[in-house]
């Protein structure tokens, strides 16, 4: 089980009502279909083996007697299989008729698990057949099999299993399974399809599989069930902590095959939420009642097929990004105006360059400003050209001041800083750190002494990717009075940038022109001097690497704590066809060392808001020693080294 990973998948078999024999025909062919495709383990719907519409021929002995040698014959066909299989059905025990699901693996039935609450209202009404579980004591069902509630521990993970109407109920079973140690739940169901019921169903699985930190895989029944006064739609659903990884189309084409979804569920991804989560209750104590069945499988290593986004931080659908955006942009300001009314403040300093992260800055305090009723005109943008800057960045700052109605301020810093080359003799044709950063420490103290001058404060421009890779001046850029980009990083600073570009269009034709340019502009500090053509000279992502890596890198690292060599084989499938494996083992080789050197910057960053789950704050989400080594991390990023 590489990494975590692991194949699962719910089924929705063709059946015959009351016909065993051919349901688990049906079954094991679905058993077979998934085992080729290194499925682990899979799901079918309740009472899969007789058909859940059998009505009062449960009562018959004849179909129980058969259901149970079907179980049987379940386990004995699929022996040779390498696929846990949880199939439902019908079974006495202790002189009562239960609805169960067996788990089989390998020949083996290892555990049966009835089902807790009988719904009895409305269109269903299996209390006439089926009795409650309440708890039995220590039962076996023929001697060796046990009987009951159970959490299946198998290969460093736990399952369990609930039926149906479980999911529905205030307390549902797999609250007490989950905090048993179990992170998948299955559910074997036969829920009937009416109008709306399945958005219901879908919001259903999706939030208890969050409310859990679980996988959820819904198994539901379809065509074959008796339409006598029903219709059941196999709608499967696999969900992981809140995400819906895979679901069937309703009435999918059932007659002429057999239903399956698969999903690879991250089970590392789980155990980083539930560790980090200290109200994330385990090991329950004062309730024996479930059991602990433990066996040895072997569960393949898989090449993940799930979608891994190459931006993480960014949503994929067009809709969410935009409600997104907006709730960005709100949060942030939503920041900065409580900062300004706390201090009482109406004027706010930004050094604005035509790059992403200054024109994101002014962004927000447009919004903070406009919230708060206070003149455009108290947003002093100052845009301070030095030896690296272009006319092309120029312009679009000067552009989107007078846009947005903003006071701006020219002050080129190239005489003081030529100054400060003879003041401290330093060579300025000697083009080192020092050329640079003398810059931007120019470009702060231009800053600070403003907003001292107009009773002002400095938004700080720097993002969250620059923290990560410490590419800040250090008291330069590094520093402000209120960073409302400090929990953004570089990706969704683009698209913050986009949004706001497609959504002033209608109102500025110009305004919308120059932003962007802006986000097709190279990202670049611009202290070094343009081409001779007077080009960016000074590409960022040339020098330090593509941000959007390491944007997916600090994501896994620091919200799952994943290690390096899983993080490098997850860049493989998010970034196949764009990166080949020698350049992403180089920069997340680069991303490692920087993280960890750079650590001391962060340690001092000004305020600001944190706006997803990702945050870098030294008073926040992380609190990491300046001096601790990287080592470990770069020999697990090592271990890879033979699949470059």
């Amino acid at each position: 089980m590489l990494d975590g990973f692991i194949r699962v998948g719910a089924a929705s078999p063709r059946l015959r009502v009351a016909d065993v024999d051919y349901n688990i025909s049906e079954i094991i062919d679905c058993a077979k279909k998934a085992s080729d495709e290194l499925c682990s383990l899979l799901v079918f719907p309740e009472l899969s083996i007789t058909g859940y519409t059998c009505g009062d021929l449960f009562h018959q002995k004849a179909l129980l007697d058969k259901a149970k040698k079907g179980m049987y014959k379940l386990a004995k066909e699929t022996s040779d299989l390498n696929i846990i299989i949880v199939a439902g059905l019908p079974l006495e025990v202790c002189g009562k008729l239960y609805n169960c699901a067996c788990v089989i693996y390998k020949g083996d039935i290892i555990g049966i698990v009835p089902k807790t609450n009988i719904p009895n209202y409305n269109e269903f009404y299996e209390m006439r057949h089926f009795t409650p579980y309440e708890d039995l004591g220590l039962v076996y069902v023929d001697e060796e099999i046990c009987f009951g509630p159970s959490v299946f521990n198998c290969a460093g993970f736990g399952f369990a299993v609930e039926i149906c109407e479980d999911l529905w109920v205030p307390y549902s079973p797999s609250v007490d399974y989950a905090a048993h140690g179990a992170k998948i739940i299955c559910n074997l169901s036969c829920s009937d399809e009416i109008i709306g019921k399945a958005s219901f169903r879908r919001d259903l699985v999706k939030m208890q599989s969050a409310k859990l930190m679980s996988a959820y895989i819904y198994a539901d029944a379809g065509i074959g069930e008796s339409t006598q006064d029903l219709v059941f739609a196999g709608h499967d659903v696999i969900a992981e902590n809140g995400q819906i990884l895979a679901e069937s189309n309703k009435f999918a084409d059932g007659i002429n095959d057999n239903v399956i979804i698969y999903a690879d569920v991250d089970l590392e991804r789980l155990d980083a939420d539930r560790k980090r989560t200290n109200t994330f209750v385990s090991d329950v104590t004062g309730d024996d009642y479930i059991n602990s069945l433990t066996f040895t499988a072997y569960l393949p290593d898989i090449t993940p097929s799930r979608k891994i986004s190459k931006t993480p931080f960014v949503p994929e659908n067009d809709e969410d990004l935009a409600e997104r955006c907006e709730d960005i942009l709100n949060m942030q300001a939503a920041g900065l105006l409580t900062r300004l009314k706390a201090i009482n403040c109406s004027k706010a300093v930004i050094g604005l360059s035509g790059g992403l992260d200054s024109t994101l800055a002014l962004i927000v305090t447009i919004h903070a400003f406009d919230k708060l009723g206070l003149d455009r005109k108290g947003i002093i943008t100052v845009n301070m050209p030095g030896f690296g800057t272009t006319a092309r960045t120029k312009n679009n700052a000067m552009s989107l001041a007078s846009e947005y109605g903003c006071t701006l301020r020219e002050i080129s810093i190239s005489e003081s800083v030529m100054q400060h080359f003879k003041d401290i003799g330093h060579d300025p044709e000697v083009r080192d750190i020092t050329y640079e950063n003398s810059q931007a420490r120019e470009r702060t103290q231009i800053l600070m002494d403003i907003a001292n001058q107009e009773g002002g404060i400095v938004i700080g421009t720097g993002d969250m990717s620059e923290l990560a890779l410490g590419w800040a001046t250090y008291n330069g850029d590094h520093m402000s009075m209120y960073g409302v980009n400090c929990s953004i990083p570089k990706t969704l600073v683009r698209y913050l940038v986009s949004y706001e570009a497609k959504r002033t269009k209608a109102v500025s034709e110009s305004l919308s022109g120059a932003l962007a340019d802006i986000v097709d502009t190279p990202v670049s500090p611009e202290l070094l001097p343009p081409t001779e053509d007077g080009k960016i000279s000074q590409k960022t992502e040339e020098q330090v690497g593509p941000y959007e890596l390491h944007d997916f890198f600090l994501y896994y690292m620091i919200r799952f704590g994943f290690t390096p060599s899983k993080i490098y084989r997850m860049a493989l499938v998010a970034f196949d066809g764009k990166y080949d494996k020698a350049t992403i083992y180089k920069w997340e080789e680069v991303f490692i060392k920087r993280f960890f050197a750079q650590q001391f910057k962060r340690s001092c960053i000004p305020d600001g808001p944190k706006v997803g789950t990702v945050c870098l704050s030294p008073r926040g989400d992380w609190r990491m020693p300046t001096d601790a080594k990287r080592e470990l991390w770069l020999e697990d990023l090592a271990s890879v080294r033979s699949d470059k």
